[in-house]
């Protein structure tokens, strides 16, 4: 995984995981047909050393959108966190707006985590990574240490 990019997008997914990344929120942009996450994306797992048996890992807060969204179905129990498991994609086909979008590719998404799952259309997705990453001892940065909450679109850039 590249520590170093900032800017993510559906032709990326086969590079990427979520597994364990810690959701702290789920925003809805129905003039602009928007599902968005603000997440702790975790950049990469870095293996225990020689004398260790614990991993660490270079975490980012980020932002998750998923672009022209429908049939959205969202069936979780939370109580204490949730935290993806896994994203799915499945169902290639032609868009149903195609000509107003742009997108040639719509898929049925699937994100599955302990505490339930959320299925829904969409063309694609954009993952904006807003601070630059921090290696830890844990997968997650904790609500205070990364900022707060934010649905905020822009990604982090080198100064």
């Amino acid at each position: 995984m590249q520590t170093n990019k900032y800017l993510w997008n559906d032709e990326d997914f086969d590079n990427m995981s979520w597994h364990d990344c810690k959701v702290y929120g789920i925003g809805f942009d129905n003039e602009n047909y928007k599902l968005i996450f603000d997440i702790d994306y975790i950049l990469e797992w870095v293996k225990p050393e020689k004398d260790n048996i614990y991993f660490k890992f270079w975490v980012a807060p980020s932002t998750l959108v998923f672009e022209n969204v429908y049939d959205l179905d969202i069936n979780l129990s939370i109580f204490g966190g949730f935290e993806i498991d896994k994203v799915f994609r499945s169902e290639p086909k032609e868009p149903r707006n195609k000509e107003y979008i742009n997108r040639n590719i719509e898929w049925s998404w699937y994100i599955s985590s302990n505490q339930g799952d959320i299925t829904f259309k969409s063309v694609g997705y954009t993952q904006f990574i807003r601070r630059k990453p921090i290696l830890t001892g844990e997968q997650s940065l904790g609500l205070t240490a990364r900022g707060g909450i934010s649905f905020n679109e822009e990604s982090y850039t080198k100064l």
